[in-house]
């Protein structure tokens, strides 16, 4: 108790401004909630699709999904095709992993080269130090960045949400929160389970539950509107995502999948 002084900061008296126009309150990011237990994530998966814009395929994309003992890693790629090639070439790399029993991202890589810029970027989360760090390389100009931010006990990414969601219940009208970790902040996306659908995709015909995540901000909010379709059974394979940008809508729709 003699010491309690040394510990309370000291609190500088309010301007007017601060007055006038208090801060907002302080954000409370929710905790990752660890996929239910009855879910089984495949040992092995690869999804291909087709990705549209208009009228025209303008990419192929591809999730290979491989468990290694409680480790679930994802690798993504992305290439640009037809015209779109000669237009403004795209070829982009993605790898995630994730933990099954937790939920937790231990990690976010990518390597993109889109028209005349090539970056490669690792992202680290330290748990134990609650601390996430990034390294990012512009290959062209041959300089890099490292950044460091704090994250909480347990985050998810970008690319491991997407199965992540789908290892849990997704019941039309029921919403569920969790943390991101998105460009150095951590931010709360919320999934919203809006309906029931027949989705047809050169995979097949499948019926789906839409779900649309939101967020207040980052890349979830930035990036236009988003929804996945996923399959309505107990996989919960994404068959489908729309992304509604400001230049127009992108579509990915099944093309082939194997499981195993």
């Amino acid at each position: 108790m003699l010491l309690c002084w040394l510990a309370t900061p000291v609190v500088p008296a309010q301007s007017l401004t601060q007055r006038l126009f208090p801060a907002p309150p302080p954000v409370t990011i929710p905790t990752l909630e660890p996929p239910p237990a009855a879910y089984t994530f495949p040992t092995k998966e690869t999804l291909s699709y087709s990705v549209d814009w208009r009228v025209f395929t303008a990419a192929v994309a591809t999730f290979q999904i491989e468990q290694q003992g409680t480790t679930q890693k994802i690798t993504a790629t992305a290439d640009t095709v037809g015209g779109v090639t000669m237009l403004f070439p795209v070829t982009d790399r993605f790898q995630s992993a994730f933990d099954t029993k937790t939920g937790c991202s231990s990690g976010f890589s990518k390597q993109t080269l889109e028209g005349r810029r090539k970056i490669s970027s690792d992202l680290n989360f330290n748990y134990p130090e609650g601390k996430q760090t990034l390294v990012e390389r512009n290959l062209v100009k041959g300089t890099s960045k490292q950044l460091t931010a704090s994250i909480p006990a347990c985050v998810t990414d970008s690319l491991s949400a997407i199965f992540y969601v789908g290892s849990h219940p997704l019941i039309v009208g029921q919403d569920f929160r969790f943390p991101l970790a998105d460009a150095m902040r951590t931010v709360t996306v919320t999934m919203k389970v809006e309906a029931k659908e027949e989705v047809k995709t050169p995979a097949g015909t499948f019926q789906t539950v839409r779900v649309q995540p939101t967020a207040d901000e980052g890349v979830v909010k930035n990036r236009g509107k988003i929804w996945i379709w996923y399959t309505d059974d107990a996989r919960h394979i994404p068959v489908q995502v729309r992304a509604s940008l400001f230049w127009g809508t992108i579509t990915a729709r099944l093309q082939s999948y194997e499981i195993k």
